[in-house]
């Protein structure tokens, strides 16, 4: 018998990846097609729906170019699982046509509404159902806010004849021609209109933000059954969808954050902490938002989540406005070419401090010059603030919970930085672990719509594959790590 593989796309904002797993998890085949998105007003953005779903059958006709290049059959695809940009949603009337662009995460058109919502005393209400806090990144705001300025939308949602859906719904109904319409725990837990503990939309906030007629698809688990299709007669004959999540929780299940206590952060321009929490939704006092982690039709895991603003964009601004290198790869020597901070911190706040912090009107400061202080000190004080931050959000979420760390896995640019990871690694007194896999969204998609079609048994089969991780265990010497991280603390307080 012929190897099975499974078909993972991959929607982001900047493009569609579509990639092909083996048995084994391992890619064979990949494809990708850059998606623009439109940039207008005050702070808005927003992406043509259609293109969003004529991407997605672009990178899959280059991910089938590719795979059948080097001999594969398409009959030997067995499913599909589907991750997704997260907070991103359309709007559609009953026959399936848009009512407006998309309205991407991103978008900060809805300020004003979350400052009267804020002002209306709903801030407790929401975040005790929805996990979330009143902030533009959720979908609901935004919605409000075409609800209020967009006549033809507020007649649709009115009558009962809008449909909403973030971007996973939104390419289910098209994939499936109009008559599939459901998505996510993940997804849903992104919108202000999900409450967490009843798994189920709320009522009450949907009557509260006057949306009470607005069309809701089904919620179901991660890894199910979502419909049938060919893709636009890309593929032979039709194949099952069993798996659709947000992109940040696919993350986490393709790193392998199976259990409570384990976490992933994705190390970029910013940073999201994802952690793990089991099965039982708790709330965060210490600036973390709540969420799905992910589901299976057998067990639904919560998360908590730290958004932190300013990680690579730090380097970045390192070497472009100051000039102290010509290139981010050499900032791992330029660190270890001295053999301590010198009590030099670099507080990263440009666009202000995230979580747990959330002062947004904080600034920038570079502390503890002196005469004996070089490039070198200011470079490692950058790379630093990264481990910082992210002990910060992981104290913040053991705080929160009583659950402790585990294992911290890693993605993302930064992770080329041996510095960061072993620095990481001390502070936390953590194993931390890097994949090396670029699109271990995709992944995590695959593993789960693999689950669900019998492709993969159990989790514990899915806990042997891919496992040549790079652990960077912890160092024995605590207390030097220890007098830096009160100095960090003593400079962000």
């Amino acid at each position: 018998m012929g190897t099975k593989y499974i078909l993972a796309i991959d929607q982001g904002t900047s493009s569609t990846k579509t990639l092909l797993f083996d048995e084994q998890g391992k890619v064979v085949a990949k494809g990708s097609a850059p998606l623009k998105s439109i940039f207008y007003g005050e702070g808005f953005v927003e992406q043509d729906p259609q293109e969003i779903y004529q991407n997605v059958l672009t990178s899959m006709q280059l991910c089938l170019h590719d795979f059948s290049t080097k001999g594969g059959n398409p009959d030997d695809i067995q499913t599909c699982g589907i991750s997704n940009q997260r907070e991103t949603f359309v709007i559609w009337d009953e026959q399936g046509t848009p009512l407006h662009n998309a309205i991407v995460w991103q978008c900060k058109r809805s300020v004003n509404i979350c400052n009267q919502l804020t002002a209306d005393g709903l801030a407790e209400m929401i975040k005790s159902k929805t996990g979330l806090i009143i902030d533009p990144y959720f979908s609901g705001t935004k919605l409000i806010w075409l609800y209020q300025h967009n006549e033809k939308i507020k007649t649709a949602i009115d009558a009962g004849k809008a449909y909403f859906g973030t971007i996973d719904t939104w390419l289910l109904y098209q994939l499936t021609g109009g008559t599939t319409y459901l998505t996510d725990y993940t997804n849903a837990s992104r919108t202000l209109f999900f409450n967490l503990a009843t798994l189920n939309w709320d009522q009450e906030l949907l009557h509260t933000f006057g949306l009470a007629g607005l069309n809701l698809p089904s919620i179901q688990p991660s890894s199910s059954f979502f419909g049938t299709s060919n893709f636009n007669k890309l593929l032979p004959k039709g194949l099952s969808i069993t798996a659709m999540i947000g992109d940040s929780h696919a993350a986490a299940f393709g790193e392998g954050c199976f259990t409570a206590g384990t976490a992933k952060a994705t190390l970029g321009t910013g940073c999201s902490i994802l952690m793990n929490i089991g099965p039982e939704f708790k709330s965060s006092g210490s600036g973390m938002i709540s969420t799905i982690c992910w589901s299976t039709e057998q067990q639904v895991n919560y998360a908590l989540e730290g958004v932190i603003v300013s990680c690579g964009s730090t380097i970045e601004w390192l070497k472009n406005e100051l000039g102290l290198f010509s290139n981010s790869a050499e900032t791992e020597s330029m660190a270890k070419a001295v053999s301590n901070n010198n009590d030099v911190y670099l507080v990263p706040a440009f666009s202000g401090l995230g979580a747990p912090y959330w002062d947004m009107s904080r600034k920038a400061e570079i502390k503890g010059l002196t005469f004996g202080a070089n490039k070198n000190h200011i470079v490692r004080a950058a790379l630093e603030s990264i481990p910082y931050q992210v002990k910060d959000v992981v104290m913040a979420m053991q705080n929160d919970t009583g659950i402790r760390l585990d294992e911290l896995m890693v993605n993302g640019g930064i992770t080329s930085n041996g510095f960061v990871l072993q620095f990481m690694a001390d502070l936390l007194d953590k194993n931390v672990s890097n994949m090396g896999m670029p699109d271990v969204s995709a992944l995590g998609a695959a593993y789960l719509a693999g689950l669900k079609s019998g492709l993969f048994k159990n989790i514990t089969q899915l806990k042997t594959l891919n496992s040549n991780k790079e652990t960077l265990q912890p160092s024995t010497d605590k207390t030097s790590i220890n007098q830096a991280y009160q100095g960090w603390k003593n400079a962000i307080t």
